[in-house]
């Protein structure tokens, strides 16, 4: 039997080139869990179910209403902060809609036009809210792969590294 002895160091402790290592081969050390989630909790949360995404190629998010639009639209403003897009996205949708009630105020209760325009309205307010949803997936890809959160989670969870930046 032999006995090894290994120096290890804090992240703070290692040399700029191997505290790069360590940022390199731990690209995804906050990717490890469904990182995702939180989003699709916020979006049920406002009434809107996400199906599916991809920030990569494809670049979408899939989602439905749980509740109704205009449900979702007040809850978005009830909840959401004011410089949120999602915000400014659901205070549009509220003004469109309100026009749209004002120029077939008169028409009496099953104008054809005005349900038309309504589902239209909804149907753009849903891809709107998707694409905002896509955008905050993607900052939220962007921020937890980068040198910022990767060194932060690994000072935070107190991880040893030998001198070269190999984990221990």
């Amino acid at each position: 039997m032999r006995t090894i002895r290994t120096k290890v160091y804090k992240f703070n402790e290692l040399s700029e080139q191997a505290k790069q290592t360590v940022i390199e081969n731990n690209y995804d050390i906050n990717l490890n869990h469904d990182w995702w989630e939180y989003m699709y909790t916020d979006a049920e949360e406002i009434g809107l179910k996400i199906d599916s995404f991809d920030i990569d190629r494809a670049s979408y998010v899939k989602g439905e209403f749980i509740m109704s639009a205009f449900e979702v639209s007040a809850k978005i403003v009830q909840e959401h902060g004011t410089t949120c897009e999602t915000y400014k996205t659901a205070v549009q949708f509220g003004i469109d809609l309100g026009a749209i009630k004002e120029k077939y105020k008169d028409s009496g209760e099953d104008n054809w036009d005005e349900q038309s325009e309504i589902e239209e309205l909804e149907d753009e307010f849903l891809k709107s809210l998707c694409e905002d949803y896509r955008i905050l997936l993607s900052k939220e890809y962007d921020y937890l792969t980068s040198k910022e959160a990767i060194t932060e989670t690994i000072i935070l969870n107190e991880y040893e590294f030998t001198s070269n930046g190999k984990m221990i």
